[in-house]
């Protein structure tokens, strides 16, 4: 199995983003994975609260980088597609699916929640926290989209959130190593290889508009390319992204 940094297990945290905000701050490096068995104050993409349960995975990766920030934030895309790996470990290859930018979806409900922040260091590099929530026992019921989790979908127990970790470490670390090693175009192809909704028509709700087209695929950083009704291009570097089922 590839190797990953190192994993630290709390029983609770606020957030394990948090405490890598915290430890950040405080001129913590990394590379650390803070995992914590219950998170008291969760927090999702766009400000939403993120709730787990004993049994689920709530995990951070802090480290550093010398990239941009955009280029950073290509990092969202890396623990997708770690993700999709650890939902194809445990449910069968096929099981998981991509909806952008980072969504993973089983039986075309959410089971994961990812997280990306940043900041600068006095030195001029990222601290970087790269969150992953995982709904491996207990799906949360008060979402606006419908939500399951892996064991709604076992014969058996899921795996215990430090097992799943383990696996969705060493899976995020070799994709790290491809975005690294060779850019954006292998995670472009892997997560285009499960994405839902290529070529089909969605509905982009951005800030401060929101455009309807058909989604084209990733553009070279990760945006989406939209294609209007007009023939316009958009792409679409941040928002939310409806299909057919909402």
């Amino acid at each position: 199995m590839t190797s990953h940094p190192p994993i630290e297990s709390y029983d609770e945290l606020d957030s394990t983003n948090a405490e890598a905000r915290r430890r950040a701050d405080a001129g913590e490096a990394g590379p650390v994975w803070i995992t914590a068995g219950v998170q008291t104050a969760g927090r999702g993409r766009r400000g939403r609260a993120w709730s787990t349960e004993r049994g689920n995975l709530a995990a951070t990766l802090l480290t550093l980088t010398d990239r941009t920030p955009a280029e950073a934030a290509q990092l969202s895309f890396v623990a997708a597609l770690a993700a999709c790996d650890l939902a194809d470990t445990c449910l069968g290859a096929g099981a998981a699916r991509l909806k952008w930018p980072n969504d993973v979806l089983v039986r075309g409900m959410k089971a994961v929640g990812i997280l990306v922040e940043s900041g600068a260091r006095a030195d001029g590099r990222l601290w970087l926290a790269v969150g992953i929530g995982v709904n491996l026992a207990h799906a949360p019921q008060d979402v606006e989209r419908p939500a399951t989790a892996f064991a709604d979908h076992m014969a058996g127990p899921p795996p215990a959130p430090l097992a799943a970790l383990e696996v969705l470490a060493s899976a995020f670390e070799r994709w790290r190593t491809a975005w690294a090693t060779q850019g954006f175009a292998p995670i472009s192809a892997g997560w285009s290889e499960r994405a839902t909704g290529l070529g089909q028509r969605c509905e982009a709700r951005l800030p401060n508009r929101t455009l309807v087209g058909v989604a084209e695929g990733l553009d070279v950083d990760g945006a989406l390319r939209l294609r209007l009704d007009d023939g316009g291009l958009e792409r679409i570097t941040a928002g939310d992204v409806f299909f057919g089922d909402g």
